[in-house]
């Protein structure tokens, strides 16, 4: 529009300076020729005297003068006209951006105004079924739909054929439903491999790895993948790769951490990979992760403390600082100050916790609360929790590691 206008002014520019032009030229003719009986191609013999001449050249010096005076006036109204069209064009240059934002607006506004139809809310109803029985993500279209409202998909309905526009809006609209709908599939995927077989863990990890370029800046993909790792570092028993597959989760889930510090999975994955690499690490380093671990298992239980794995996890680091020995210890109070403290009493509560939110909750927690009243001197205590353990079967890999530790354990509590 901005060209259209530039145009059209240098159009009306051009006719001021070619009318000013024409009546210059006509004024010099009349000085060159005027006094000699010519004048607009009049030759002198027409005059019949001299002073008949000089009367009729003052005439039309008069004449041309009027006519000029009538240009000039016209001359300054479109000036006038000019500068006024030159505003007009200024403001629809500061409101026309404002415009697409003032549609969206309007839209927004006419698809709150509309409920969805009986037969529209009765396919929701029954796609959220859908939902709920295979996942615990909505889908993107419920999402949206939230309070039985029209979304985004159905803004065709209100577009106009005179507001072409609306239809860019439309789709700026329905692009980001899209992309939504693909990541909470790829989140379900995910969740679901991760609760599979050791072949679906490696089957989820390649495909989070996969997406990583285009979904590496969304917490609820990173702390995925992040989970994802832990998931290979237990399947394989190559020490390298159990250190790759730590060092690598830590960073992911340490990406998490930055992009929101309010998700509690985030603290969570990443407090287990600082877990992971303390097996690889120096003793100065060991200890650093053994804070950190407990740093961000402590943020996760205040974000999310109705998670019986954060108890759990809890009451392992609890039981592991009770066990250390005295020379671990002034090892710790002279890199960092404080050592960490802990006992089993403490661990016997996390343990407990993570029963108490999900009875029978894994193989292993019943293993180290049998280990918890074994050291408390409980030996019958410890035997219950022996036998819970050994009828649950051995599934996972940590089932089998929980599987040896209560044989072990059962050995040393019959003597």
């Amino acid at each position: 529009m901005s060209n259209i206008v530039q145009s059209e002014n240098r159009s009306l520019l051009l006719g001021v300076f070619t009318g000013a032009a024409g009546v210059s030229i006509a004024f010099l003719c009349w000085r060159r020729y005027g006094k000699h009986g010519y004048f607009l191609g009049l030759p002198e013999k027409w005059s019949s005297t001299r002073d008949n001449q000089v009367q009729n050249n003052q005439g039309a010096v008069m004449v041309l003068q009027g006519r000029q005076l009538q240009i000039l006036e016209k001359l300054g109204s479109l000036l006038k006209s000019v500068e006024e069209l030159r505003e007009e064009v200024k403001f629809l240059k500061e409101t026309i951006p404002k415009l697409e934002e003032q549609i969206k607006d309007e839209l927004r506004g006419k698809n709150d105004g509309r409920k969805v139809s009986p037969q529209h809310r009765s396919l929701k109803r029954k796609k959220s079924e859908t939902t709920k029985a295979s996942g615990e993500y909505p889908s993107s279209e419920e999402a949206e739909s939230e309070g039985g409202y029209i979304t985004a998909q159905t803004d065709t309905e209100v577009e106009s054929e005179d507001e072409p526009g609306l239809g860019i809006v439309t789709a700026e609209k329905t692009k980001l439903p899209e992309e939504e709908a693909e990541l909470q599939s790829l989140l379900r995927q995910a969740d679901t491999n991760h609760n599979g077989s050791e072949s679906d863990k490696q089957d989820g990890f390649r495909m989070l790895l996969n997406k990583q370029e285009k979904y590496g800046n969304k917490v609820e993909f990173l702390w995925r993948l992040a989970r994802a790792y832990s998931d290979m570092f237990y399947l394989t028993n190559d020490a390298e790769e159990k250190k790759s597959y730590a060092a690598d989760g830590k960073n992911v889930a340490g990406k998490s951490v930055e992009l929101d510090d309010k998700s509690a999975a985030s603290h969570r994955w990443y407090a287990i990979m600082c877990g992971y690499m303390s097996e690889y690490e120096n003793v100065q380093n060991k200890i650093k992760n053994g804070y950190l671990f407990k740093e961000h298992l402590d943020k996760a239980i205040q974000l999310q403390p109705e998670d019986p794995l954060q108890y759990y996890l809890l009451g392992r680091w609890c039981y592991a600082v009770s066990q250390l020995s005295w020379i671990e210890r002034k090892v710790a109070a002279t890199l960092f100050g404080n050592p960490p403290t802990a006992t089993v009493q403490e661990a016997l509560q996390n343990f407990l916790k993570a029963e108490e939110m999900h009875p029978g909750y894994s193989k292993y927690n019943y293993v180290f609360l049998a280990k918890c009243y074994k050291d408390l001197g409980q030996k019958v205590l410890a035997l219950k929790y022996c036998n819970e353990a050994s009828c649950m079967p051995s599934v996972t890999k940590e089932d089998i590691d929980a599987q040896k530790d209560l044989e072990s354990l059962t050995v040393s509590l019959g003597q």
